[in-house]
């Protein structure tokens, strides 16, 4: 990916051209008119649910159930967009995404500004450069797009979980403790969940590939609807209602003309010699992948972003800093905004430490020399630029995810490499020879490049 924007910028700097019409000449059409899905509902989970006429156990999460398909693997249809591995792309939003983003960002007028400056500065170069990225969610292993959960719901009204998946700090439980919560429409703090344990939930895939709430969200939904079902099931016969109608919202459970406490209907269900314990497994439809052949389809769906990093470059020393960052990233329908951007905006700076900083150096008998925080710089606070305004695309996801939402790891972490252009159009400055920076940026290769440009 690095290698191909940097292909895509040689190219813009060698036709006198604005990178970013370059970039867009590369896009992929966006979708036919009407065949984009509508735009989410209000951000966060509802807490209301109610039992659809047509749904029961047995039926729901027959998608997701259903086998994998066997033998070749399925070719994209002749009319379809595809990817170099044959991948039909549907739902890409990079060409609205960057419209607005141009817009919002005022790309053109501070591009026009940078070069104004530049003409005027020598000593200080600024550079500015907006990147996507359309990134793949899914793991290419097929058989690891799977995951399991363990629900129990108490008399008390309580629910207690376990599920596959590892919390490091991005919100993993926070955000499937909300779709149980979601699903019997209690408040969040009745549900507590309990550390990854294989003894309750067996063979759990990695947390990694973007993938984990929307694997081990989709479990647990599965396992809150089994029992969610049983309790309707079983408070609409002492009502002699329809379990249809039976309504879970805002802490309560009402058929007919009687509303209990979800406590109380887990009471009554517990005294009905009803099971309000169940496991709930989900495997990621529609994904085949020939690792021989390099063709299918590995992705469930892909998430988009793009990035404008503005930087300075000081030209006598390479030292450089970024000055603002504007980032627009497509998160579906987020499950939880806050945790969303906060994972945009770590994996952005986390990102642009990969591409400038993190060097990785060996002495002349192969000893790696930067194996410290002394000698390996990773970003520091004072390393974020000063202005840095991260939004989300308001439209869900067209895929059946939990909640229609997206996933929100690795994605922010490739428009790091904004911050790397951006310091390649400041170096271009220096004269008319293309810079030719290499990643990681580091302030010496940054002078480098300096004197390059400058012939």
């Amino acid at each position: 990916m690095v290698g191909i924007e940097r292909v895509m910028d040689e190219i813009a700097h060698r036709l006198g051209l604005d990178p970013l019409a370059v970039r867009r000449a590369n896009f992929y059409a966006a979708d036919a008119e009407g065949a984009l899905p509508p735009p989410a509902a209000p951000r966060g989970i509802s807490e209301t649910v109610k039992l659809g006429a047509d749904e029961d156990v047995a039926s729901r999460g027959a998608l997701h159930e259903a086998a994998e398909p066997t033998g070749p693997v399925a070719e994209a249809p002749a009319d379809a967009q595809t990817t170099p591995y044959g991948m039909a792309v549907r739902g890409f939003l990079l060409n609205e995404m960057v419209d607005r983003l141009v817009e919002t960002s005022d790309y053109h007028a501070r591009r026009a500004a940078v070069a104004d400056w530049n003409a005027r500065h020598a000593g200080i170069k600024r550079g500015i450069a907006l990147t996507p990225v359309k990134f793949g969610i899914s793991f290419t292993l097929t058989h690891l797009n799977q995951a399991g959960a363990l629900v129990h719901v108490y008399q008390d009204g309580s629910v207690h979980m376990n599920h596959g998946g590892t919390e490091m700090g991005q919100g993993l439980h926070q955000k499937v403790a909300q779709v149980a919560a979601s699903r019997f429409g209690i408040a969040l703090d009745q549900v507590k969940i309990t550390a990854t344990d294989t003894g309750k939930v067996p063979n759990t895939s990695a947390t990694a590939a973007s993938s984990g709430a929307d694997l081990n969200g989709m479990a647990v939904k599965v396992a809150c609807d089994t029992i969610r079902d049983r309790i309707a099931r079983f408070v609409a016969e002492l009502h002699q209602a329809d379990p249809a109608e039976v309504l879970f919202d805002a802490g309560n459970v009402q058929v007919g003309g009687t509303t209990y406490t979800f406590a109380e209907a887990a009471q009554l269900a517990y005294e009905g010699r009803v099971s309000l314990s169940s496991t709930g497994h989900y495997r990621t439809p529609g994904i085949e992948w020939d690792r021989i052949r390099g063709k299918g389809t590995p992705f469930y769906y892909f998430a988009h972003g793009a990035a404008v990093t503005e930087v300075a470059l000081d030209t006598r020393t390479g030292e450089n800093r970024m000055l603002r960052v504007d980032i627009l990233h497509d998160c579906g329908a987020s499950l939880n905004p806050a945790l969303d951007i906060g994972q945009i905006e770590g994996g952005f700076v986390q990102g642009a430490g990969w591409l400038t900083t993190e060097e990785l150096v060996w002495d002349d008998k192969g000893r790696l020399r930067t194996h410290a925080p002394s000698t390996y710089k990773i970003p520091a606070c004072s390393d974020r630029p000063p202005v840095f305004n991260v939004s989300l695309w308001d439209q869900e996801n067209a895929s059946e995810t939990i909640y229609r939402s997206k996933a929100v790891g690795e994605p922010p972490l490739m428009l790091g490499i904004s911050a790397l252009m951006a310091l390649s159009d400041a170096a271009a400055a220096c004269g008319t020879v293309y810079p030719a920076l290499d990643a990681p940026a580091t302030a010496e290769r940054c002078l480098f490049a300096t004197r390059r440009a400058a012939g």
